[in-house]
């Protein structure tokens, strides 16, 4: 069942940069309702420049507008560690869903085959790997997830602050943050096509904040607690922040991560969206921070690695 477009909270993300503790503070408190409240929000004046985001839609464009041939030339499925593109249809987010009606390119920190994390086999760790156009793809990508990894410290600022933590609690396993970005491509359907797809199946982000920007089209929903699915409007200049499973464990469950999933795309137009996935390091330890660990007992998660953490969740990947 569909309900009524989900209201969610906007906000100013200004204070954040400000050298006034009372504005840092501010910006922090609105961060905690709504990451106690749904695990999401939008945020306006976060500080990438409108023409960076305008860029990263018409790269998408013109990616995703590639003969297939080409965009098969760097398909995931030749890569040791799931770089490159994805085709049309061949993920499945829900397992109990058929393939997602969209096609992808994602790229991640660049580590060589002797990289520690790569010779220990942790998760998609490796090269990537680029395609051939639009020439300047590689350039426009890295200064893309630049600015993202920049907003994304700067989130964790409010987070920590949210917490009552010292502003600095998540810099460190951010100084070489765990950076996945992709380019998203929802192409427009025949609604009595399909019968049983979604965009992108129901699913759970599995880190510690994904960062989204997406065109106007629309299409992304979220999940009530009552199981209502409702649609999370575009909002334009801002950028959409959900938070993964690793904030539900460092805060012993107080914030929540948001269930969405993104609707069949039936609006006549391609959807265009990028999700930019910001996680720790992956040998930073997780725990549940001190000012969310319960007066009596043990903390609901354990202690683990963020390596540790995403093996556990690719080992579930169990349906919503």
């Amino acid at each position: 069942m569909l309900a009524t477009a989900l209201e969610i909270p906007i906000i100013d993300l200004a204070g954040t940069f400000s050298s006034d503790a009372g504005d840092r503070m501010s910006v922090a408190r609105a961060v905690r309702s709504a990451s106690e409240r749904l695990g999401l929000f939008a945020v306006t004046n976060h500080g990438v420049p409108a023409s960076l985001i305008a860029s990263q839609l018409d790269l998408a464009r013109a990616f995703f507008a590639l003969d297939e041939i080409e965009k098969r030339a760097i398909d995931v499925r030749t890569s040791n560690c799931f770089r490159g593109y994805e085709p049309f249809a061949t993920q499945t987010i829900d397992a109990a869903a058929p393939g997602d009606l969209k096609e992808g390119f994602i790229m991640g920190p660049d580590l060589p085959p002797d990289h520690p994390h790569v010779i220990a086999g942790y998760p998609n760790t490796g090269t990537n790997r680029w395609p051939r156009r639009p020439a300047d793809f590689r350039d426009r990508m890295e200064a893309y997830v630049a600015a993202m990894n920049g907003l994304g410290r700067g989130l964790a600022r409010a987070l920590a602050l949210s917490l009552e933590l010292p502003e600095t609690f998540f810099a460190p396993g951010l100084a070489q943050p765990l950076t996945y970005s992709q380019l998203l491509h929802y192409p427009a359907v025949d609604a009595s096509a399909f019968q049983r797809h979604l965009g992108a199946g129901a699913h759970v982000d599995w880190g510690m904040l994904t960062i989204l920007l997406q065109d106007d089209v629309g299409g992304l929903e979220v999940r009530a607690d009552d199981g209502t699915w409702h649609p999370v409007l575009p909002i334009p200049g801002a950028l959409l922040i959900i938070l993964g499973e690793l904030m539900v464990r460092w805060t012993g469950g107080r914030y929540r991560s948001a269930i969405h999933r993104v609707a069949k795309n039936v609006s006549g137009r391609s959807r265009y969206s990028m999700p930019t996935f910001i996680d720790p390091s992956y040998d930073e330890w997780v725990a549940c921070v001190p000012t969310c660990l319960p007066m009596h007992g043990e903390a609901p998660y354990a202690a683990c690695t963020v390596a540790d953490h995403m093996r556990a969740m690719a080992r579930e990947r169990l349906s919503l």
